[in-house]
């Protein structure tokens, strides 16, 4: 873990700390040491949307299904969620659910998230420009990470301090996958 400076102890021995960058770590108050854990925040690339949006069975499908729920923070933007729509709403067929049904997962998606403006453009960064516009809102609101199938589009991305992982290695990082 990276520390940020401590904050030193004082004359009557009040506290000592070290955090990450990331906001993790520990301080010691009155001879106990304390854990403190960040909250994970997240964006989530739209191919996790559409896989989730296939099938009850699998990581994508749990990822969505505890949004809302503390576990960690999800962030979204205007540019990214008309993108999930557009997608969306184009493989109702093949998704095998109602438009109703989209329209719903969305607004939830929309009730729980932290919503972001973005003002500085990175474009472009990455080779496909709907992946600038999920990188963008993750710089933007801090993420921890990029939750993506194609990991491989996201390459470079530690230049932001951010990492690209899939929905079954980010459950299992937050325990909710052994």
């Amino acid at each position: 873990m990276t520390a940020l400076p401590a904050a030193g102890t004082t004359a009557s021995g009040s506290s000592l700390c070290a955090l990450s960058e990331a906001g993790a770590g520990w301080f010691l108050r009155k001879s106990k040491i304390v854990i403190i854990m960040k909250t994970p925040k997240i964006a989530i690339d739209t191919n996790v949307l559409i896989a989730a949006m296939r099938s009850k069975r699998g990581a994508s499908f749990k990822l969505l299904s505890l949004i809302g729920e503390s576990k960690f923070e999800f962030v979204l933007s205007v540019p990214l969620f008309l993108e999930y729509e557009d997608v969306a709403l184009r493989q109702v067929e093949k998704i095998g659910i109602s438009r109703k049904a989209v329209h719903a997962i969305l607004d939830r998606l929309c009730f729980f998230a932290d919503h972001r403006e973005i003002y500085f453009l990175w474009r472009p960064f990455l080779s496909d420009p709907k992946d600038d516009m999920v990188l963008e809102l993750a710089v933007e609101a801090r993420c921890d990470f990029i939750v993506s199938y194609n990991k491989s589009d996201f390459a470079g991305i530690e230049k932001f301090g951010l990492y690209v992982i899939n929905p079954k290695e980010f459950l299992e990082r937050i325990g909710e996958l052994k």
